[in-house]
């Protein structure tokens, strides 16, 4: 093994020791089911703010968002803008009534709210859906950056950061990776602070520049090991060295001519270009350093309607995930959930500020990633690229690893006890009602699955689960927060053509090819379509059976909204431990 390799492996490694042990602080702490599920309601809003963001900062916003960057340049800006936005979402409309609810889970608070046992077992299904789709990039995060870091299998990383996750959520529950997830996060924080100003100093130092109409050149002679079939675009004409599949024909070492246009490279196939040839970029992406930086250099109607598509699922789908939600549970009081979110809006800002940093350098760096496809590998490759082969450029690398384990462990951490708490109280009965049963039930199905199938892109898999949880959970919350028409009918038709249509579009989306169109970009970004269709069935459905809304609405919202002091708010956590 390479010594930058031994060094990543080693931060890693420390990473996993580190969460462990912090792990088990909270292990002593837990004592009841409450300290499980809901760390007893304790928890402070510095603390849980930076819990939040260590979780919600998962391995597509510390990978997948500088990949955006690097390969669609402004457009990708969209993505850091919604993803943060969605906390504006939640301090307005839910934080503080979600945790006068005195709910365990969000089907524990639709059965609270609605009196129906049929919504609360949708909602379980949906809960599980959703944390199971986000759960399987994490896994395969962790895959990536072992192999891209250590050369070692994707398999041992996925199988490594599973076996953590499932230990620390066992060992303490909500107590536990509490501790953990606020450690991960100014971890992960330093990781892209650090390289994200140390490349800054050397792109200052060298007086580069991103504003050249002509694509970005390879620094140095380059090989590229194509891993799956890739259609490239070419602005000006390259040559280089192939060997495998292109343009249908079978290379052996052989020189080739690209004139510009498109070209077609078979997965399995290497391609070596000389330093200062000019980067293929992956059809459909921005071919220049002048196109890279201009807003919608492409078809505006289309590109306007997928960043339309994209703010609504960033902006109502962070109040949908499961995750994100059982943390305002774990409070003292309303008040202390809105304190924490404004905090967590400027934790999770600072961060999305130097990931594009760091995606915006990694087109001069590594734009190698730009002809594989491998876009997501972005932050792990900077630091040394821009470093060199040396000590600096490993320890650099050695931390940005660490940074990356933080982020799929943390986020997976926090989907594993979200999922075992709707197990636990939901589908597990009799002898088989455990909560370390359900923590390895929560982690076994995405476990299985990340192993079994192709890694999927985060900027594929990652706006898709946004546009589920936008589509089915946040229209629950907002109408069964704010209005008194609401009912377990309208409720249940809702849930079930929002999440009907955006599955259908994940379904599509993620095997089979898209059509060219609108139609392809709202398959792509459903939410546009899928949320207010949820929206309006609630709402139809709703008037058309006025007669079945609950007899004590009245007594139900008081409790969602009148303050703490007044003692009417529903904590039923403390009678079920």
């Amino acid at each position: 093994m390479t010594t930058p390799a031994l060094v990543a492996l080693i931060a890693i490694a420390l990473v996993g020791v580190a969460s462990a042990v912090i792990g088990s602080y909270g292990v002593r702490m837990a004592r009841s089911t409450s300290d499980f599920l809901v760390a007893s309601r304790t928890v402070r809003p510095i603390a849980n703010a930076s819990a939040i963001s260590g979780e919600y900062l998962s391995a597509a916003s510390f990978l997948g968002i500088a990949g955006l960057i690097l390969r669609d340049g402004a457009d990708a800006l969209w993505y850091p803008v919604a993803f943060v936005a969605g906390y504006l979402a939640l301090v307005l409309f839910v934080a503080a009534p979600l945790r006068r609810s005195g709910a365990y889970t969000v089907p524990d608070f639709a059965e609270a709210r609605l009196g129906s046992i049929a919504l609360r077992r949708v909602c379980t299904v949906v809960v599980l859906v959703i944390g199971w789709l986000y759960l399987l990039p994490q896994l395969q995060g962790a895959g990536l950056a072992l192999t891209t870091l250590t050369s070692l299998p994707a398999w041992s990383g996925v199988v490594a950061s599973g076996v953590i996750v499932v230990l620390t959520v066992i060992g303490g529950g909500m107590r536990s990776i509490t501790f953990v997830q606020a450690f991960q996060y100014w971890l992960k924080l330093t990781a892209m602070a650090v390289p994200a100003f140390v490349v800054l100093g050397l792109f200052l130092s060298d007086a580069r520049t991103f504003d050249r109409p002509a694509p970005p050149l390879f620094p140095a002679d380059t090989t590229v090991d194509v891993r799956t079939d890739v259609l490239l675009e070419v602005e000006a004409t390259v040559r280089l060295e192939a060997t495998g599949e292109v343009d249908g024909t079978r290379l052996e070492d052989r020189q080739v001519t690209w004139l510009p246009g498109r070209h077609e490279v078979a997965a399995e196939s290497t391609l070596t270009f000389a330093a200062g040839t000019p980067v293929p970029t992956v059809a459909g992406s921005p071919t220049t350093d002048g196109d890279w930086l201009e807003p919608m250099a492409g078809d505006a109607s289309d590109q306007l309607l997928e960043i339309y598509s994209i703010l609504v699922a960033g902006f109502l789908g962070t109040m949908g995930l499961p995750h994100v939600l059982v943390r305002f549970y774990t409070n003292p009081d309303g008040r202390a959930a809105r304190r924490t979110i404004v905090i967590v809006l400027a934790m999770i800002g600072s961060f999305y500020l130097l990931v594009t940093l760091v995606g915006a350098f990694a087109r001069l760096y590594t734009p190698q990633l730009l002809v594989s496809g491998q876009t997501d590998a972005a932050v792990l490759l900077v630091p040394t690229a821009a470093l060199g082969q040396g000590w600096a450029g490993w320890l650099l690398g050695g931390l940005v690893a660490a940074g990356a384990a933080a982020a799929f462990l943390s986020t997976s951490s926090g989907l594993v006890v979200s999922l075992a708490g709707v197990l636990f109280t939901d589908v597990l009965r009799g002898r088989w009602n455990d909560f370390r049963l359900a923590v390895l039930l929560s982690a076994v199905v995405p476990l299985a699955l990340a192993l079994s199938v192709t890694r999927l892109d985060f900027a594929l898999t990652v706006p898709l689960v946004f546009a589920v949880a936008a589509s089915t959970f946040c229209p629950l919350l907002v109408l069964g927060i704010w209005w008194r028409g609401l009912t377990a009918r309208g409720a249940i038709a809702g849930v079930l053509v929002g999440g009907g249509l955006s599955g259908v579009a994940v379904g599509i989306t993620m095997f089979a090819v898209l059509p060219p169109g609108w139609l392809g970009v709202l398959l792509y970004r459903p939410a546009a379509v899928t949320v207010p269709a949820a929206f309006l069935t609630m709402v139809v459905v709703s008037r058309l059976t006025r007669s079945d809304v609950p007899p004590d609405v009245d007594v139900a919202l008081l409790r969602l909204h009148a303050p703490e002091r007044l003692g009417l708010s529903s904590d039923r956590l403390g009678r079920r431990a």
